[in-house]
């Protein structure tokens, strides 16, 4: 059985853990707040715009519009877009991740795709790295996961439209976890590229005049663009709010199993001192009986 000594040190040594479980709880959760902030502050605009741009295609009806960005063709070169974190601690967010871009990368692969893959955090970079498989990686996007900034999204964006109209790449898709809850995050795999305008159009909004200058074909070609540059930038948030919502349970697991090895610990610690006493007590009888 260990000494007293020992198991003294090992209470030590969970306290300091559970302080600082504790302390990246509370900092995790602050980065959280100002995450969801963000994103209600990014949200109304992504959403107008939606909106704008679904009237717009719906009350489309001089011709049938078709956008370069829409255009479906075969399938020879794909593009994924995987969104992780820079760090660990955060239970199975970034697993997850990696996990179903292995799914991805196998699936593209059978079907003799080419595959390149923009990663957004350092431990998807790590693992694209380690991939077996032959694939391309695009760049390294890691900043954008510490301070997400519309400028990094636009980048990546831009880069993906113009890979796609210059026939560099057939297919773009977008792999993050869904912010739900501060306890779900959901594993969302979404098309980017190319815009399916029929479902745009499908969800038509409130019917909505407009005075458009110079013309509704020109404003379209406008709008698409930056309705993709918004995506990138909202999934982007989105990403970074679930990381920061999985780091706090996690942390709060870290802090909750510490507090019950603490009892543990405290529980074995006085029970092993309680019959070092008595053993004492024992001892000093028996020598008392002894000089009798």
């Amino acid at each position: 059985m260990p000494s007293l000594k020992e198991i003294k040190g090992r209470i030590a040594s969970v306290k300091s853990t559970q302080k600082i479980t504790s302390a990246m709880k509370m900092v995790a959760s602050a980065k959280l707040h100002k995450a969801q902030s963000q994103i209600e502050q990014f949200l109304p605009f992504e959403l107008h715009l939606s909106s704008i741009l679904n009237d717009f295609l719906s009350g489309y009806n001089e011709e049938e519009f078709s956008s370069v960005f829409s255009e479906s063709r075969e399938i020879k070169r794909v593009a994924l877009v995987a969104f992780a974190s820079n760090t660990s601690l955060c239970g199975a967010f970034n697993s997850n991740i990696i996990n179903h871009l292995h799914g991805l990368v196998n699936k593209y692969r059978a079907l003799g795709c080419e595959i390149e893959i923009y990663p957004v955090g350092k431990k998807v970079e790590e693992a694209v790295r380690k991939l077996t498989t032959a694939v391309e990686m695009k760049g390294s996007y890691a900043q954008l996961m510490d301070k997400p900034a519309y400028e990094g999204a636009k980048t990546i964006a831009d880069a993906l439209m113009n890979d796609f109209l210059t026939n560099k790449i057939d297919r773009v898709d977008l792999l993050y976890n869904h912010f739900k809850s501060a306890g779900v995050q959901i594993i969302t795999e979404e098309p980017f590229l190319p815009v399916d305008l029929s479902q745009r159009k499908e969800t038509k909004a409130i019917p909505t005049d407009y005075l458009i200058e110079p013309d509704r074909k020109t404003l379209l070609e406008t709008l698409i663009p930056r309705s993709l540059r918004s995506k990138i930038f909202a999934v982007l948030l989105d990403s970074a709010a679930a990381e920061h919502a999985a780091r706090v349970v996690a942390m709060q697991i870290a802090t909750d199993n510490a507090e019950e090895i603490l009892d543990e610990l405290t529980l074995q610690y006085n029970k092993q001192r309680q019959q070092t006493i008595t053993s004492e007590i024992l001892d000093i009888i028996g020598g008392s009986e002894a000089l009798k």
